[in-house]
Protein backbone atom coordinates (compact mmCIF):
# COMPACT_ATOMS: atom_id res chain seq x y z
CA UNK A 1 0.00 0.00 0.00
CA UNK A 2 1.15 3.29 -0.85
CA UNK A 3 2.77 6.12 1.77
CA UNK A 4 1.54 8.48 -0.55
CA UNK A 5 -1.12 10.75 0.20
CA UNK A 6 -3.46 12.76 -1.75
CA UNK A 7 -5.15 15.47 -2.05
CA UNK A 8 -6.65 16.60 -5.38
CA UNK A 9 -7.40 19.83 -6.60
CA UNK A 10 -11.19 21.50 -6.26
CA UNK A 11 -10.35 23.83 -8.96
CA UNK A 12 -8.67 22.37 -11.99
CA UNK A 13 -7.18 24.51 -14.33
CA UNK A 14 -7.75 24.88 -18.49
CA UNK A 15 -5.20 23.02 -20.50
CA UNK A 16 -3.04 25.82 -22.50
CA UNK A 17 -2.82 25.77 -25.99
CA UNK A 18 -0.53 22.86 -27.05
CA UNK A 19 0.02 25.08 -30.00
CA UNK A 20 1.88 27.64 -27.91
CA UNK A 21 3.26 25.79 -25.14
CA UNK A 22 7.00 27.20 -24.91
CA UNK A 23 8.80 26.19 -22.11
CA UNK A 24 8.31 26.36 -18.56
CA UNK A 25 5.87 28.72 -18.58
CA UNK A 26 2.78 26.73 -17.57
CA UNK A 27 2.49 24.36 -14.38
CA UNK A 28 -0.32 21.41 -13.85
CA UNK A 29 -2.49 20.72 -10.98
CA UNK A 30 -0.68 19.11 -8.53
CA UNK A 31 2.80 19.03 -7.09
CA UNK A 32 4.11 16.23 -4.77
CA UNK A 33 6.09 17.36 -1.66
CA UNK A 34 7.78 15.52 1.58
CA UNK A 35 9.97 17.26 4.53
CA UNK A 36 12.74 16.69 6.51
CA UNK A 37 13.68 17.07 10.38
CA UNK A 38 16.61 16.01 12.12
CA UNK A 39 14.39 13.98 14.26
CA UNK A 40 11.99 12.45 11.97
CA UNK A 41 13.99 12.31 8.69
CA UNK A 42 12.21 12.35 5.18
CA UNK A 43 7.96 12.35 6.00
CA UNK A 44 4.71 12.86 5.54
CA UNK A 45 4.66 12.22 1.50
CA UNK A 46 1.87 14.05 -0.34
CA UNK A 47 0.27 14.76 -3.34
CA UNK A 48 -1.76 18.50 -2.90
CA UNK A 49 -2.68 20.73 -5.23
CA UNK A 50 0.06 23.20 -7.33
CA UNK A 51 0.62 26.41 -5.21
CA UNK A 52 3.18 28.46 -3.31
CA UNK A 53 5.10 27.64 -0.32
CA UNK A 54 5.19 29.77 3.16
CA UNK A 55 9.08 30.48 4.16
CA UNK A 56 10.73 31.97 6.45
CA UNK A 57 13.06 34.80 5.46
CA UNK A 58 15.58 33.11 6.97
CA UNK A 59 14.72 30.15 5.91
CA UNK A 60 18.79 28.97 4.19
CA UNK A 61 18.21 28.52 0.67
CA UNK A 62 18.17 32.27 0.67
CA UNK A 63 21.11 33.11 2.19
CA UNK A 64 23.48 29.96 1.63
CA UNK A 65 21.83 28.53 -1.60
CA UNK A 66 21.59 24.56 -0.07
CA UNK A 67 19.37 23.28 -2.89
CA UNK A 68 18.94 20.76 -5.84
CA UNK A 69 17.18 19.95 -8.64
CA UNK A 70 16.18 17.57 -11.48
CA UNK A 71 14.86 17.17 -14.97
CA UNK A 72 12.96 15.02 -16.78
CA UNK A 73 10.31 14.32 -18.95
CA UNK A 74 7.19 12.43 -19.82
CA UNK A 75 6.09 11.49 -22.96
CA UNK A 76 2.82 10.69 -24.95
CA UNK A 77 3.18 7.70 -27.27
CA UNK A 78 0.64 7.74 -30.28
CA UNK A 79 -1.62 4.63 -28.91
CA UNK A 80 -1.93 7.53 -25.77
CA UNK A 81 -0.16 5.95 -23.18
CA UNK A 82 2.66 7.72 -21.00
CA UNK A 83 6.40 6.62 -20.29
CA UNK A 84 9.32 8.25 -18.84
CA UNK A 85 12.58 8.25 -20.09
CA UNK A 86 15.64 7.15 -17.79
CA UNK A 87 13.83 7.97 -14.50
CA UNK A 88 16.40 5.95 -12.35
CA UNK A 89 19.26 8.24 -14.02
CA UNK A 90 17.52 11.32 -12.60
CA UNK A 91 16.99 9.59 -8.83
CA UNK A 92 20.62 8.15 -8.56
CA UNK A 93 22.28 11.98 -9.62
CA UNK A 94 20.13 13.61 -7.64
CA UNK A 95 21.22 11.43 -4.56
CA UNK A 96 24.85 12.29 -5.91
CA UNK A 97 23.61 16.14 -5.87
CA UNK A 98 22.05 15.30 -2.24
CA UNK A 99 25.97 13.91 -1.00
CA UNK A 100 27.73 16.94 -2.55
CA UNK A 101 25.35 19.51 -1.23
CA UNK A 102 25.02 17.63 2.52
CA UNK A 103 21.27 16.87 1.81
CA UNK A 104 20.18 13.77 3.38
CA UNK A 105 19.50 10.70 0.72
CA UNK A 106 16.35 10.26 -0.69
CA UNK A 107 15.34 6.73 -0.43
CA UNK A 108 14.82 5.45 -4.42
CA UNK A 109 11.52 3.20 -4.59
CA UNK A 110 9.91 6.33 -2.90
CA UNK A 111 11.17 8.80 -5.51
CA UNK A 112 9.96 6.56 -8.48
CA UNK A 113 6.46 6.29 -6.65
CA UNK A 114 6.26 10.19 -6.49
CA UNK A 115 7.16 10.67 -10.23
CA UNK A 116 4.69 7.98 -10.54
CA UNK A 117 1.47 8.73 -9.19
CA UNK A 118 1.98 12.70 -9.37
CA UNK A 119 2.18 12.27 -13.60
CA UNK A 120 -0.48 9.61 -13.18
CA UNK A 121 -3.22 12.34 -10.94
CA UNK A 122 -1.69 14.64 -13.92
CA UNK A 123 -1.92 12.58 -16.87
CA UNK A 124 -4.24 14.96 -18.58
CA UNK A 125 -1.63 17.16 -18.58
CA UNK A 126 0.73 15.14 -21.04
CA UNK A 127 0.58 16.85 -24.36
CA UNK A 128 -0.22 15.24 -27.02
CA UNK A 129 1.33 17.59 -29.95
CA UNK A 130 4.12 16.73 -32.20
CA UNK A 131 7.24 17.60 -30.31
CA UNK A 132 5.77 18.65 -27.08
CA UNK A 133 6.08 16.65 -23.39
CA UNK A 134 5.49 17.19 -19.78
CA UNK A 135 8.93 18.47 -18.22
CA UNK A 136 9.22 17.11 -14.74
CA UNK A 137 11.31 19.30 -11.86
CA UNK A 138 12.21 17.56 -8.59
CA UNK A 139 13.77 19.45 -6.23
CA UNK A 140 14.77 19.77 -2.39
CA UNK A 141 15.69 23.47 -0.29
CA UNK A 142 17.09 24.07 3.05
CA UNK A 143 14.58 25.60 4.95
CA UNK A 144 16.05 25.78 8.80
CA UNK A 145 15.12 29.30 9.72
CA UNK A 146 18.81 30.20 10.63
CA UNK A 147 21.60 32.57 9.78
CA UNK A 148 25.00 31.05 9.55
CA UNK A 149 26.84 28.85 7.44
CA UNK A 150 26.47 25.42 7.79
CA UNK A 151 24.00 22.37 6.95
CA UNK A 152 20.64 22.68 7.49
CA UNK A 153 18.59 20.69 9.51
CA UNK A 154 15.41 20.93 7.67
CA UNK A 155 14.71 20.16 4.08
CA UNK A 156 11.23 20.24 1.79
CA UNK A 157 11.56 17.83 -1.45
CA UNK A 158 9.30 19.01 -4.18
CA UNK A 159 8.53 17.61 -7.82
CA UNK A 160 5.68 20.30 -10.04
CA UNK A 161 5.47 19.61 -13.64
CA UNK A 162 5.09 21.80 -16.94
CA UNK A 163 4.10 20.70 -20.28
CA UNK A 164 6.53 22.47 -22.52
CA UNK A 165 7.22 22.30 -26.31
CA UNK A 166 10.81 23.17 -27.78
CA UNK A 167 13.35 24.89 -25.58
CA UNK A 168 14.72 26.89 -28.08
CA UNK A 169 12.76 29.20 -30.42
CA UNK A 170 14.59 27.92 -33.13
CA UNK A 171 13.53 24.50 -32.27
CA UNK A 172 15.91 21.87 -34.06
CA UNK A 173 17.48 24.15 -36.40
CA UNK A 174 21.48 25.08 -35.92
CA UNK A 175 22.18 27.61 -32.83
CA UNK A 176 24.96 30.23 -32.98
CA UNK A 177 27.40 30.34 -30.16
CA UNK A 178 30.27 31.99 -29.07
CA UNK A 179 33.47 31.41 -26.98
CA UNK A 180 32.84 33.04 -23.40
CA UNK A 181 36.49 34.12 -22.05
CA UNK A 182 36.12 36.20 -18.78
CA UNK A 183 33.63 34.15 -16.81
CA UNK A 184 33.84 30.57 -15.94
CA UNK A 185 30.99 28.15 -14.97
CA UNK A 186 32.37 25.98 -12.42
CA UNK A 187 35.78 24.57 -11.39
CA UNK A 188 37.19 21.04 -10.35
CA UNK A 189 36.07 20.66 -6.64
CA UNK A 190 33.83 23.02 -7.07
CA UNK A 191 29.67 22.24 -7.48
CA UNK A 192 29.89 21.54 -11.44
CA UNK A 193 29.08 17.74 -10.90
CA UNK A 194 26.12 18.47 -9.04
CA UNK A 195 22.62 19.89 -10.32
CA UNK A 196 22.53 23.01 -8.15
CA UNK A 197 21.22 26.41 -9.14
CA UNK A 198 24.74 28.06 -8.39
CA UNK A 199 26.35 26.54 -11.05
CA UNK A 200 22.91 28.05 -12.96
CA UNK A 201 23.34 31.41 -11.47
CA UNK A 202 27.03 31.53 -12.76
CA UNK A 203 26.60 31.40 -16.51
CA UNK A 204 23.29 34.55 -16.43
CA UNK A 205 25.43 37.07 -17.13
CA UNK A 206 27.50 35.79 -19.60
CA UNK A 207 24.33 33.89 -21.18
CA UNK A 208 22.80 37.39 -21.19
CA UNK A 209 25.19 39.37 -22.91
CA UNK A 210 25.09 36.31 -25.49
CA UNK A 211 21.41 37.28 -26.20
CA UNK A 212 22.00 40.90 -26.84
CA UNK A 213 24.77 39.93 -29.45
CA UNK A 214 22.55 37.28 -31.50
CA UNK A 215 23.72 34.32 -29.69
CA UNK A 216 21.82 31.02 -28.58
CA UNK A 217 24.36 30.06 -26.06
CA UNK A 218 27.92 30.40 -24.74
CA UNK A 219 30.61 27.57 -24.98
CA UNK A 220 32.08 27.60 -21.72
CA UNK A 221 35.74 26.91 -21.15
CA UNK A 222 37.40 25.30 -17.92
CA UNK A 223 37.89 27.71 -15.30
CA UNK A 224 41.31 26.84 -14.54
CA UNK A 225 43.65 26.24 -17.80
CA UNK A 226 40.86 28.81 -19.43
CA UNK A 227 41.07 26.95 -22.83
CA UNK A 228 39.34 23.64 -22.59
CA UNK A 229 35.78 23.24 -24.03
CA UNK A 230 33.66 21.82 -20.90
CA UNK A 231 29.71 22.72 -21.99
CA UNK A 232 27.99 24.51 -24.31
CA UNK A 233 25.33 26.43 -22.24
CA UNK A 234 23.59 24.74 -19.87
CA UNK A 235 24.43 21.39 -22.22
CA UNK A 236 27.03 18.79 -22.37
CA UNK A 237 28.85 19.33 -25.82
CA UNK A 238 29.78 17.02 -28.98
CA UNK A 239 31.34 17.36 -31.99
CA UNK A 240 32.50 15.51 -34.91
CA UNK A 241 36.09 15.93 -36.19
CA UNK A 242 37.16 14.37 -39.21
CA UNK A 243 35.15 11.85 -38.08
CA UNK A 244 35.81 10.92 -34.75
CA UNK A 245 33.29 12.06 -32.38
CA UNK A 246 34.43 14.18 -29.25
CA UNK A 247 32.87 15.10 -25.84
CA UNK A 248 34.70 16.35 -23.21
CA UNK A 249 35.30 14.46 -20.26
CA UNK A 250 34.16 14.22 -16.56
CA UNK A 251 36.33 15.45 -14.58
CA UNK A 252 34.76 17.03 -11.24
CA UNK A 253 33.20 20.04 -13.39
CA UNK A 254 31.08 19.06 -15.97
CA UNK A 255 27.18 18.08 -14.92
CA UNK A 256 27.00 14.07 -16.04
CA UNK A 257 24.41 14.56 -18.48
CA UNK A 258 21.42 11.42 -18.60
CA UNK A 259 21.19 12.80 -22.50
CA UNK A 260 25.14 12.79 -22.63
CA UNK A 261 25.49 9.53 -22.10
CA UNK A 262 22.46 8.06 -23.85
CA UNK A 263 23.93 9.46 -27.01
CA UNK A 264 27.38 8.35 -25.94
CA UNK A 265 25.59 4.48 -25.74
CA UNK A 266 23.71 5.22 -28.85
CA UNK A 267 26.35 6.03 -31.16
CA UNK A 268 28.36 2.90 -29.22
CA UNK A 269 25.72 0.62 -30.69
CA UNK A 270 26.12 2.00 -34.06
CA UNK A 271 29.83 0.91 -33.61
CA UNK A 272 30.96 4.82 -33.67
CA UNK A 273 33.03 5.68 -31.15
CA UNK A 274 32.90 8.85 -28.77
CA UNK A 275 35.88 9.97 -27.14
CA UNK A 276 36.00 11.22 -24.20
CA UNK A 277 38.74 13.62 -24.34
CA UNK A 278 40.21 17.37 -23.92
CA UNK A 279 40.14 19.53 -26.48
CA UNK A 280 41.11 22.68 -26.33
CA UNK A 281 38.76 26.12 -28.41
CA UNK A 282 42.23 26.14 -30.58
CA UNK A 283 41.94 23.17 -31.72
CA UNK A 284 38.26 23.21 -32.52
CA UNK A 285 38.47 26.57 -33.98
CA UNK A 286 41.90 25.35 -36.11
CA UNK A 287 39.91 22.08 -37.38
CA UNK A 288 36.93 24.62 -37.98
CA UNK A 289 39.17 26.88 -40.07
CA UNK A 290 40.47 23.69 -42.01
CA UNK A 291 37.27 21.91 -43.03
CA UNK A 292 37.50 19.31 -40.67
CA UNK A 293 34.54 20.27 -38.16
CA UNK A 294 31.93 18.76 -39.58
CA UNK A 295 29.10 18.57 -36.67
CA UNK A 296 28.79 19.94 -33.61
CA UNK A 297 25.38 19.49 -30.70
CA UNK A 298 24.47 20.22 -27.45
CA UNK A 299 22.95 17.77 -25.40
CA UNK A 300 19.94 18.07 -22.41
CA UNK A 301 16.61 16.99 -21.21
CA UNK A 302 14.97 20.23 -22.02
CA UNK A 303 16.50 20.49 -25.85
CA UNK A 304 17.27 16.92 -26.60
CA UNK A 305 19.81 17.55 -29.06
CA UNK A 306 20.65 21.56 -30.32
CA UNK A 307 22.55 21.10 -33.54
CA UNK A 308 25.20 24.02 -33.55
CA UNK A 309 25.73 25.86 -37.06
CA UNK A 310 27.99 28.80 -36.10
CA UNK A 311 30.80 29.32 -33.49
CA UNK A 312 32.44 32.67 -32.77
CA UNK A 313 35.51 33.60 -30.59
CA UNK A 314 37.49 36.91 -31.05
CA UNK A 315 38.55 37.72 -34.12
CA UNK A 316 36.90 34.21 -35.98
CA UNK A 317 33.29 33.05 -36.95
CA UNK A 318 33.27 29.76 -38.58
CA UNK A 319 30.19 27.71 -40.31
CA UNK A 320 29.73 23.95 -38.47
CA UNK A 321 28.15 21.63 -41.93
CA UNK A 322 26.93 24.93 -43.90
CA UNK A 323 25.06 26.09 -40.95
CA UNK A 324 22.37 22.89 -41.50
CA UNK A 325 21.84 20.11 -39.50
CA UNK A 326 24.44 17.51 -39.34
CA UNK A 327 23.72 13.74 -40.67
CA UNK A 328 24.47 12.02 -37.37
CA UNK A 329 23.21 14.86 -35.50
CA UNK A 330 19.50 14.26 -37.16
CA UNK A 331 20.15 10.51 -36.48
CA UNK A 332 20.88 10.89 -33.17
CA UNK A 333 17.48 13.23 -32.53
CA UNK A 334 15.53 10.90 -34.58
CA UNK A 335 16.82 7.98 -32.90
CA UNK A 336 16.58 9.08 -29.20
CA UNK A 337 13.39 11.31 -29.35
CA UNK A 338 11.52 7.60 -30.95
CA UNK A 339 12.90 6.16 -28.17
CA UNK A 340 11.62 8.43 -25.96
CA UNK A 341 7.88 9.13 -27.35
CA UNK A 342 7.44 5.23 -28.41
CA UNK A 343 7.83 5.45 -32.10
CA UNK A 344 10.59 2.76 -32.27
CA UNK A 345 11.61 0.00 -29.92
CA UNK A 346 13.79 0.70 -26.87
CA UNK A 347 16.69 -1.75 -27.26
CA UNK A 348 18.60 -0.28 -23.92
CA UNK A 349 15.68 -0.34 -20.95
CA UNK A 350 15.96 2.94 -20.79
CA UNK A 351 11.25 3.43 -21.04
CA UNK A 352 9.24 3.57 -17.68
CA UNK A 353 5.74 2.90 -19.06
CA UNK A 354 3.00 4.12 -16.58
CA UNK A 355 0.53 2.04 -18.33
Amino acid sequence: MSSITIQKTANPRPRPDQSRLGFGKYFSDHMFIMDYSADKGWHDPRIVPYGPFALEPSAMVFHYAQEIFEGLKAYRRADGGIQLFRPWANIKRMNESCERMCIPRLDEALFLEALDSLVRLDADWVPSAPGTSLYIRPFIIATEPHIGVHASSSYIFCIFTSPVGAYYAEGINPVKIYVETRDVRAVKGGTGHAKTGGNYAATLRAGQLAEKEGFSQVLWLDGVHRKYIEEVGSMNVFFKIGGEVITPPLGGSILPGITRDSCIKILESWNCHAAERLITADELFDAAAAGRLEEAWGSGTAAVISPIGEIVRAGQRETVCGGKIGDLTQRLYDYLTGIQWGKIADPFGWIYRLD
